[in-house]
């Protein structure tokens, strides 16, 4: 199965191919320029430098959220509008167990702790724990306080490993509660589309037309609209 996969939750983009679980290559991008900009570049380039087409291409995944809410539009609208005129089906996956293969890198048994800066004072964030090769879910995605977050992790009695564009917010905040955690290095801190890639992979794909973004909260223009 050949997945092209997109992660766009965050400032950085990219675009990834997995065929039958093994990675054939994969673009990253984190230069300021717009994901609108970026992203199609990306997987026409990697499709071609791989020798595949989109008709070779079996489903499309991406990361469906939490995240920006700019950057899951554009993501979840590129990947869905792609699929539909490929006639691919497409899989959306959390942003946050994406982020959690990462912490494959920690070893079997490892406690992952996958965090994005969700603003407010807030993280969107979910646990894992390593078990057979794959991060397996501890909790259900949710925006958290980073107190709240950080009296969890110190009830686990483990040693987390952060990943994620708000790991180094959680490991301020552990390291101010003498909570033990280590810091995804640079090259993992961050998201991939092989982690979405990784996520969709076994799954099954559903009709384009079914993919839509997954917000944990609402956006500060309906916030305010609200108030």
């Amino acid at each position: 199965m050949l997945i092209l996969a997109f992660e766009t939750s965050a400032k950085a983009a990219s675009a990834a191919l997995l065929e039958d679980g093994k990675l054939l290559g994969e673009s990253y991008q984190n230069t300021g320029l717009t994901h609108s900009q970026t992203l199609m570049v990306m997987a026409e380039n990697l499709l071609h430098q791989c020798g595949k087409t989109v008709n070779d291409v079996n489903a499309v995944a991406v990361a469906a959220g939490p995240g920006s809410f700019t950057g899951i539009r554009i993501g979840v609208s590129t990947a869905k509008g792609l699929a539909w005129g490929a006639q691919k089906p497409a899989i959306g996956v959390s942003t946050l167990e994406a982020m959690a293969y990462h912490g494959l890198a920690a070893g079997e048994g490892a406690l992952v702790c996958a965090a994005m800066d969700a603003r407010r004072s807030q993280i969107y964030n979910a646990l894992f724990e390593i078990r057979g090769g794959k991060p397996v879910r501890l909790c259900e995605d949710r925006a958290i306080s980073l107190a709240e977050l950080g009296e969890e992790l110190g009830k686990m009695q483990k040693s987390a490993f952060l990943v994620g564009d708000g790991a180094q917010l959680c490991y301020n905040t552990c390291l101010d509660m003498g909570i033990p955690a280590v810091l995804a290095p640079g090259n993992l801190v961050s998201q991939s589309a092989w982690g979405v890639a990784m996520a969709a992979f076994g799954q099954t794909p559903a009709p384009a037309e079914e993919l839509l973004p997954v917000y944990l909260r609402l956006s500060q223009a309906e916030r305010e609209r609200q108030a």
